[in-house]
């Protein structure tokens, strides 16, 4: 599965970072942080800011010290793997890019 790099805090070559995946669907593939669990990774608040306009990641649990919690899918692919190169500390999971939906936006008409 080829991923396509969004974003990062620290550009393409720190971490951790925000890929989408080309598939059809597309999900996110996001690196973080490991964690005790392999289908949750730890990211920074600020990861979020590189999330395609509209769009928006389900699964997120604030750790209340400027980071979230994320829980997916732990990616396996030989070939996403390949093109993120994630170092040994850090790890991915894949999630479905959710539509963000405002409460103030106004309601469709008929």
């Amino acid at each position: 599965m080829r991923v396509r790099f969004i974003g990062g805090e620290s550009g393409g070559d720190g971490s951790p970072r925000l890929y989408v995946t080309e598939t059809e669907p597309p999900h996110y593939a996001v690196q973080g942080w490991l964690t005790d669990d392999p289908g949750t990774v730890e990211i920074p608040h600020r990861l979020l800011h590189f999330a395609e306009p509209g769009t928006c990641l389900s699964g997120l649990r604030d750790t209340g010290h400027g980071s979230f919690m994320l829980t997916g899918q732990p990616l396996t692919d030989p070939e996403a793997l390949a093109i993120m190169k994630i170092p040994g500390h850090e790890t991915a999971v894949v999630v479905p890019i959710g539509q963000e939906v405002r409460p103030d936006a106004p309601t469709a008409r008929r």
